[in-house]
């Protein structure tokens, strides 16, 4: 192996170590390791420019823009009022009618905006009820990290893998992922009921406050709500169609972002620039510097050397070798770095002789997405949940979350690899 391959694998190695001990902000660490490929000679600029897929950053901005200005409306506080009066103040079912809620918003908006949204709310309605919020977050951050593997938009190893492979539209995303993600929803709901009914009992007084509540004070402005709404409306069916227009999702998630901020004005701009999320977005950037460095000193082309040698090219065995490396993979490491090393890699196992590579990608969402389920450090989602609890005075342990997350990933993975199996393989 050249020395120019083995100072990249040091420095991923290095990085990624730090990216999981959490004692430096990653986006820090990611910049700092994409700096130094290009610093040491590994890659030029102009290669590791060439590497930042744009595609996933402006789906991203563009998302980020439209959900924040959306979310000064109220909207998404009206949605879960309603749901709770729906439910006639009963915990079991408002804690069902959250999930589900979170489940739809993350294969929407992505999981980590949708628990932004939810955990204020969920706060609200608990705090009424006198009821610890615990349970019901713990199932919105699973039920977040199911719902995003269902689209393009709805988690961010999707949205890499949908930017890597052309073919993989949004439309191809939702037929080959949401029937799963529904029989995993549906199996989870009665589980969820199960394990958390009698941990959430309160009085008749208190869920009679429930339905006193008033859904229509919580919109704050109704002329900016008919504007997101017509704005969001037009971004998702322009994801349904992007393929048919020749557009990428990035240009029209960007599109749908300057066209509600043409419609609302500069204030608004502002504002929503402020909301997004740019740490995450140059943690991006760092990261494909990063994993770049590897692709050009062919590292990566060994590493896909290597894998169809254990499974000596046999499709049935690569897509379950994936899907289950993915899944334990994210459960305890980020899933985003992990999935922008495995794109090349799937990539290369192509040019090598595997030429149905389509089961593949999708054992890969599958088991990045839901494998993030199975720790407390599996998914952005989950860290960003446990965080506002702590803060409250809810502290999610890892062991608590753990105890739930853990099995119920192994169960997904398990209706996945059936899933697989026979939607692909046989």
């Amino acid at each position: 192996m050249e020395q120019q391959a083995i100072l990249a694998i040091g420095i991923f190695l290095v990085i990624y170590a730090l990216i999981i001990s959490e004692k430096i902000h990653r986006t820090i660490v990611a910049m700092i390791g994409g700096g130094l490929m290009v610093a040491l000679g590994i890659i030029d600029q102009e290669t590791a420019i060439h590497h930042i897929d744009f595609n996933t950053l402006g789906l991203l901005i563009g998302m980020m823009i439209i959900v924040s200005v959306t979310a000064e409306t109220g909207l998404f506080k009206y949605i879960s009022v309603v749901a709770a009066k729906r439910a006639k103040g009963e915990p079991v079912r408002i804690l069902i009618s959250l999930a589900l809620i979170t489940a739809l918003g993350s294969a929407f908006l992505d999981n980590v905006t949708t628990v932004l949204l939810m955990v204020p709310v969920t706060f609200s309605i608990t705090r009424q009820l006198r009821v610890s919020p615990v349970p019901f977050l713990i199932t919105q951050i699973i039920s977040s990290n199911v719902g995003g593997t269902a689209t393009l938009i709805g988690d961010p190893p999707n949205i890499m893998i949908g930017s890597a492979v052309k073919e993989l539209t949004f439309m191809a995303f939702i037929e080959n992922l949401t029937p799963i993600t529904i029989i995993i929803m549906a199996v989870y709901v009665p589980i969820f009921v199960l394990i958390y009914r009698k941990q959430i009992q309160t009085t008749p007084e208190l869920k009679e406050s429930i339905m006193k509540l008033d859904e229509k004070e919580v919109i704050t402005d109704h002329k900016l709500l008919r504007k997101c709404l017509i704005v969001l409306g037009l971004t998702i069916l322009g994801f349904f169609m992007h393929q048919l227009l020749h557009l990428e999702s990035a240009t029209v998630a960007l599109g749908g972002a300057f066209l509600l901020l043409l419609l609302t004005g500069e204030h608004t701009m502002e504002e929503a620039f402020t909301k997004v999320e740019w740490m995450t977005i140059f943690f991006f950037i760092g990261l494909f510097v990063l994993v770049s460095g590897l692709i050009e000193t062919g590292v990566i082309a060994q590493l896909a050397e290597y894998a169809i040698e254990l499974t000596k090219g046999d499709v049935v065995v690569t897509s379950m070798l994936i899907l289950w490396l993915s899944a334990f993979a994210s459960a305890f490491l980020d899933n985003i770095p992990f999935v922008a090393t495995m794109i090349p890699m799937i990539q290369e196992m192509g040019q090598m002789g595997v030429s149905n590579l389509e089961p593949l990608w999708w054992s890969l969402a599958l088991g990045a997405c839901l494998g993030g389920n199975g720790t407390l450090i599996g998914a952005s989602a989950n860290l960003i949940v446990a965080g506002m609890s702590g803060k409250e005075g809810y502290p999610i342990t890892f062991i608590k979350y753990l105890k739930v997350g853990f099995p119920l990933m192994l169960l997904s993975m398990v209706l996945a690899s059936v899933y697989v199996y026979f939607r692909y393989l046989v």
